[in-house]
Order: C-alpha cells, then structure tokens, then sequence
C-alpha cells in the first residue's frame, strides 16, 4: 500500500490562510499574491489604522521578507484592543507567509514574528476588588 501524500488544502487556490491571537483579539488573514489593497474588516488598512508606528509593525512581517509589494492580504479580526488586534494580525501574517514558503521561518523568527505572546489578562477572584487588588488591611 502507497502512502499518502500530504496536501496542505489551505495553500491550495488563491490565497494562504492563517490566524494569530494575542490578548483577547483573534484575528485570520487570507494572503493574496498580486497587487491590491489590504482591508482590515472590509476597511482599507489606512482607515483603520492612521499612525505610522502601526502601519510599521503591521508590514513588518512582509517586509522583513522582502515581499511587501509581491503580496496583499485582508483580514477579519475581532476582540480586543487596537495593540491585541494589531499584534494578532502581525502574527497571522507572519503564519502565513510560512505556510507559502517554509524558507521565511528562519528570518521571522529571528525577529520574533512567528512568537506567540500568550499573556491575558488575569480573572477576577471573589472577595477582591480586581484580580489581585485588596482592600487595605487595619490592624486597629
């Protein structure tokens, strides 16, 4: 009996699919190959995100890559803040590009593109007033 070859499906068609989280935002990106305009929720990307320094950290995977112009992407991300949701979509497009090319794993990695930043907030407990803050203790 032959074996089977591995296919990965999401590489197949058009476009390269991945997803990435940080915080509470979770966020999949779909990487076209051409040129055409990156959207965010259906936005265009400088409708979204104004400043330079987000506009930086967000093409810095492609970037780092070299492939800036080669590739676009659109993204649907929901939950959490500006910075999760900007971390997020960093990390999905960075997930992405490896799953085009397994050569991009060594450069984003280097930069700590592909590294997952699982800290969350943490939960509120009873009988305090946040997750650590306690009422001041009176020893009289």
């Amino acid at each position: 009996m032959a074996a089977k070859s591995k296919i990965n499906k999401k590489t197949l068609g058009k476009y390269v699919y991945a997803y990435g989280r940080r915080k509470g935002a979770i966020a999949s990106v779909r990487l076209f190959e051409g040129k055409g305009t990156d959207t965010i929720n259906e936005k265009e990307i400088k409708k979204v995100y104004t400043s330079q320094r987000y506009l930086k950290v967000l093409y810095s995977p492609l970037e780092a890559t070299e492939n800036k112009g080669k590739y676009y992407f659109t993204v649907k991300v929901r939950g959490g803040g500006v910075t999760g949701q900007l971390s997020a979509i960093k990390l999905a497009i960075s997930r992405a590009l490896v799953r085009l090319d397994q050569d991009y794993k060594l450069e984003l990695n280097k930069l700590k593109l592909l590294t997952v930043d699982s800290r969350v907030k943490e939960r509120k407990k009873p009988g305090l007033k946040k997750a650590r803050k306690r009422e001041q203790y009176s020893k009289r």
